[in-house]
């Protein structure tokens, strides 16, 4: 059994920065993909950043220049460097993995491991 836990939450000012870390336990995690989410309350879950143990990186459009994915695959952890943080970036912010090869890493039904999540709260 994977758990995969989150840490580097916290309450930060608009422009800030902030690093998420995800670390797996358990038996060895040999992931394929591994990526961020956040949620907020009333709303699905969203895709932030993610990437394969081959490839570049993918980012949605609100991650673009702000936020650096960076997962160690080998050792099943994943960062996210996470800078001019806005507003609109307070959310619960999960971790997940996958050790097959997902067709889109995107989509959040596609991953078998979660975290329990991090919160970021960001104030103006």
């Amino acid at each position: 059994q994977v758990q995969l836990v989150e840490s580097g939450g916290g309450f930060v000012q608009v422009g800030d920065s902030l690093r998420l870390s995800c670390a797996a336990s358990g038996r060895t995690l040999s992931a394929l993909v591994m990526a961020w989410f956040r949620q907020v309350p009333g709303k699905e879950r969203e895709f932030v950043a993610g990437r394969r143990s081959y490839g570049s990186p993918y980012l949605s459009d609100s991650a673009l220049g702000r936020f650096i994915i960076s997962p160690d695959i080998t050792k099943g952890t994943v960062h996210l460097q996470m800078s001019n943080l806005k507003p609109e970036d307070t959310a619960v912010y999960y971790c997940a993995a996958d050790e097959t090869h997902i067709m889109n890493v995107r989509n959040q039904h596609e991953y078998a491991y979660w975290g329990q999540g991090t919160q970021v709260t960001v104030s103006s």
